[in-house]
This record gives C-alpha cells, structure tokens and sequence, in this order.
C-alpha cells in the first residue's frame, strides 16, 4: 500500500494564495521549513490545501506524539469543552489538574514526593524553573550549553545557544548565563576524540568554568537537554550526565532536564534521561503531551518547589481541555505501548539509515534514541563540511515527494514521526528520504 499521494507539485495554486495572505498579514518573525499548507491531519497523514498526502516524519514539530486528531483524545476535548472550557485554575480549582499531575508524579524519573507547575508551553516551562530555581537556591547563576534551545521567551533565549538570529538584536539579554561546549562527539568542540578524550568535556566545566571564572556557589542550576534538538538531535555518550551530576551535587546545583522535544515516549522511553539512568531535579515536559493542545509542565520534587502563593501562575495554565487531552495521550501511550513501538522501529530506522550511511558519501553521521534520529549531511566524509545546500535539497525533494521532513542544526536532518506509526508507512517515508539522499550524493 502506498500512503503518499502528490497530485498537484507543491505548492499548489490554494497554497500558493495562502502564502501570500500569511506574508501580507502575520509577523515575518517566524521561519518556516517549506510552503506546506495544512488542510486536515488523521494519524501519520497530512493533507494539504490542494490534495497532496503527505507521510508526517516530524510530527507536527514533535507535538503530535500520539498523530493527528485521534478519536480518543478528541473525545476526551469534546466532553470537556461541554462542561467548561476555562475558569482560570490559578485563582480556583479544577479536578482533573491534580489527576494529571499525579500522573505525571508515577512516568517521571524518581520515587521522592514531586510537585508540578502548568504552563502554555516549552518556553513557559523554561521560565518558570528558571525562577524557581534562583528562588529555591537563592543564587544568581545559570549554566547551559552551545547547541541549546529552550525556547525564544527572553528568560528562555537567554540559555538558547543554537542559532544567532534567535538572539540577534534582543540584548541585554537575561544576566548571569554561562554557556558551556555540549558533548558533540562528531564535532569535537576541542577537537578531541571519544572514548580516547576521557570525558575532556566534563573536566573543562570543572577545571576552568567552575574553578576560574564562574563561583560554583554562585550557581543555581545547569539547563541541559537530554538529547539536543535543535542543536543537531546529538546524543551524549553513556556516562555523561553521571559525570555532570556529580558536579552539580558536589556544589549544590540543580539539574534541570529539558524535555520538551525530547519527552512523553519519543526516545522508547516516558523520558530520554532514563537511557542514562539518573535522576534531574526537575524535568520540563511540553510538546507531545497533550496531542496539539498547548500545555506545559514543570515536575520537581516538593522540597524544591518552595515558593510563596502568588510567585508564580499563569492564567491559561493547565486549560482543563488540554488536561483531559494530555490525560488521553498518556492513556493511549500506555494501552497501545507506545513505548515499545517507538523502541522497535527507532531499531529499524536506524538499521536502515547505518545502512545508507555506509552507501552515501554525503551522509557523516547517524544518532538518536527510538524515534528521535538525526542524520547529518556533509559535502564528504573526509571532511565533514557541512551539508547545508544538500540538506535543503533533500528536505525540499522529499517534502515534494511526499515526506515532511525538516532539519536541525547546521545540515542534520531530523526524523521523529508519531509513536503510532507502522513499519511499512515508516518504510515509505525512508524510501523518499533515501531517493532524495541518492540525488544528491556526488560520488
């Protein structure tokens, strides 16, 4: 069975209109990938304005962990806007925000008795254990690192490192914010090779960061993501937070794991901190939680969350719609195991891409966990140029072909399709990946 269908080359006449309405009318502040015009969206399949379908390999930026409106969580928004739709939970009481939170309590790392906050979105999250985190250790400082996103609020743009257009012209921007290298293996920031480099990475924040120019009793926290998103989907080797944890205990540091793109299965696991078995102090989840209705939490242990009533809310927090939808996307995860899908086919997906790999010069590197994978694009191997005209290409081709793929990093092509996706349709999607691969490959 083919799932992909073009009918008219993208962008169609109706996409093409829209385009032009959206340039003549919304801020020219967002970028997007290509001009993709959304009609409807079931399961893994896209539909545009003017009747292409589309195989969804990005999962609607990551937000669409369970696919595209499915009939349980609509179910669950539909009964729920029939009751109410809003009565602001930070100035009263909703039921089903404390079933959540307990939720969220039993799938997060840790057996400790946890608090949560509700927010809108990833950068929400951000800001409000940016806050909490000075509150609770009453310290300035905030570590991150080179690769980071976090978000474009300007508490969370403060420890975003990936692009510079995401900062240019915003400064000053939040104070006290060190930045430091993230574990890139394949591009060394200090030119070094793993496992020969001993964890350089590690001792360079304790030996030159800590001990020279940032007093590590200054610190409050260290933002890291588990996994980088937008920084190049690049996967730190296995003992890496162990060692990080170490630093931040011996000095009275939070951590603090962004999972926003990274969380609610996407990795075969509830979080992708779990594959390096430790334990964060607080875990920021957004994204896939709540199928495409906006909803953020901050889940930290009691202890932590210690500030007064009136420190922190937001009004639109924990929107009870969104709750139910969150409570139904949880709910399919587990009785469809969803978990285990995205583990089995993030084994195949790699398989094939290793395998493409060996095949194509203008492939340098292939890393991820389940169902969050990246490709690296490169003009040769020898060289590791970046890829970036390549990339493109292969994004555009397969976006006209009928796979909606989008990148990270400088040439890294993401692939994070929904947990519900089957082999065969993941099949197709690769294939069109591997066509446009092939296209461009030089030798």
């Amino acid at each position: 069975m083919k799932y992909a269908e073009i009918r008219v080359e993208p962008p169609g006449p109706k996409a093409k209109k829209i385009v032009e309405d959206t340039m003549n009318t919304l801020s020219p502040s967002i970028d997007r990938f290509y001009p993709l015009v959304v009609d409807s969206a079931h399961g893994c399949l896209v539909k545009d304005v003017d009747g292409n379908t589309y195989i969804d390999m990005n999962s609607g930026l990551g937000v669409l962990s369970v696919g595209s409106t499915p009939r349980e969580v609509v179910d669950a928004v539909t009964s729920q806007a029939k009751k109410f739709i809003h009565y602001s939970y930070t100035d009263f009481y909703y039921q089903n925000v404390t079933s959540l939170a307990k939720k969220l309590f039993e799938i997060t790392p840790g057996t400790f008795e946890k608090r949560a906050y509700f927010g809108n979105s990833g950068a929400e999250a951000v800001e409000a254990a940016i806050k909490l985190a000075r509150y609770h250790t009453k310290r300035p400082r905030i570590m991150a690192f080179t690769g980071a996103f976090h978000g474009r609020t300007m508490g969370a743009v403060s420890l975003t490192a990936s692009k510079t257009k995401q900062m240019r012209g915003f400064s000053p921007l939040l104070p006290g914010v060190t930045h430091v290298p993230y574990p890139y293996c394949y591009r060394c920031p200090f030119g070094k090779s793993y496992p020969d480099c001993g964890y350089f990475c590690i001792d360079y924040i304790k030996d030159q960061v800590l001990d020279k120019y940032v007093p590590a009793d200054e610190v409050s926290s260290i933002f890291f993501e588990p996994i980088q998103g937008e920084g190049g989907y690049v996967v730190p080797p296995d003992d890496y937070f162990k060692r990080l944890q170490k630093i931040a205990k011996d000095n009275g540091i939070l951590l603090v794991d962004d999972e926003v793109q990274s969380g609610m299965g996407r990795t075969g696991r509830w979080f992708a901190i779990e594959h390096f078995d430790i334990v964060p102090d607080m875990i920021l989840i957004a994204k896939g939680i709540a199928a495409g209705m906006p909803l953020s939490a901050l889940v930290t242990g009691k202890d932590t969350m210690d500030w007064q009533p009136g420190a922190h809310a937001s009004t639109f927090g924990a929107n009870p719609v969104a709750v139910e939808s969150a409570l139904a996307t949880i709910s399919m995860i587990e009785k469809k195991k969803l978990l285990q899908n995205a583990e089995k086919l993030g084994r195949h997906m790699m398989k094939r891409l290793e395998e493409m790999k060996e095949k194509y010069e203008i492939i340098g590197d292939v890393r991820g966990k389940g169902l969050m994978v990246g490709v690296e694009i490169v003009k040769d191997k020898k060289s590791k140029e970046y890829g970036v005209k390549e990339m493109q290409s292969i994004i555009d081709y397969s976006w006209k072909h009928g796979a909606l793929l989008i990148s990270c990093g400088k040439s890294t092509v993401r692939i994070f399709p929904p947990l519900i996706m089957e082999q065969d349709m993941l099949d197709e999607g690769l294939d069109i990946f591997e066509s446009a691969v092939k296209l461009n490959n030089k030798s």
